[in-house]
């Protein structure tokens, strides 16, 4: 998110040991524990700034109020996962499976990399506002990433020309990626680089690719045809 351009250096009012965290970084993360273990609505300006060990006043110097903290938080979840699928929607040396399959397992690792489940917080009613809009339209640019990779696969191939069956399996690839934190949940102690992997393979077998399970990574077959 880019700077909303307040004005910095002010000194900060700390109740406890400086951590050497830059106080923004501080505010946010405190945000983000309250938001997800409190709830959005119950949490206040107050509890953020007191948790992030300053006054509440200090914390306006740095945020308008917990809605610019929220917008923060929910772009930071979809900000780097775009970079990664520029960078396969790109890359058109490398067959368009292989490339939907990475963007799955390193979405996945991001997603779980979090200490919260900000992915949780994309239910909020206050997210279809309009402050969010920058938020939406990131999200919307990844989506359409998966599916333009998607449409390359050979799947997309047989597809082409029932833009309502490809929109479909995509929304379904996205939601199960978007839904790992929840899955995730049930058993936070497993890997999260066997978890990314087994989720990527699920993607495609959703989007009716099928799996090389030997090295990992998608045969790139449509999933009704016979495999070498």
């Amino acid at each position: 998110m880019e700077s909303t351009g307040r004005r910095v250096g002010r000194p900060r009012a700390d109740q406890r040991a400086d951590s050497g965290v830059p106080p923004r970084e501080e505010l946010l993360g405190a945000a983000a524990e309250l938001f997800t273990r409190r709830g959005y609505a119950a949490t206040t300006t107050r509890a953020v700034a007191q948790l992030a060990g300053m006054r509440q006043a200090t914390m306006y110097h740095y945020f308008g109020g917990k809605e610019e903290l929220l917008v923060e938080l929910l772009e930071s979840t979809v900000s780097p996962s775009l970079a990664v699928a520029r960078r396969m929607v790109a890359d058109t040396a490398r067959p368009a499976a292989e490339r939907l399959w990475e963007l799955c397992r390193s979405d996945v690792l991001l997603l779980c990399g979090g200490r919260h489940n900000l992915g949780a917080l994309y239910l909020l009613p206050e997210v279809r506002g309009e402050s969010f809009a920058g938020f939406r339209r990131i999200r919307d640019e990844l989506k359409a990433a998966y599916r333009e990779l998607l449409r390359l696969t050979p799947v997309g191939e047989e597809l082409a020309g029932d833009e309502d069956e490809l929109v479909l399996r995509n929304d379904l690839v996205f939601g199960l990626i978007e839904g790992v934190i929840l899955i995730r949940g049930s058993d936070p102690g497993r890997s999260a680089v066997e978890f990314a992997e087994a989720t990527a393979d699920a993607a495609l077998r959703i989007a009716g690719l099928t799996q090389a399970a030997s090295c990992g990574l998608p045969s790139a077959q449509p999933s009704g045809s016979s495999q070498a």
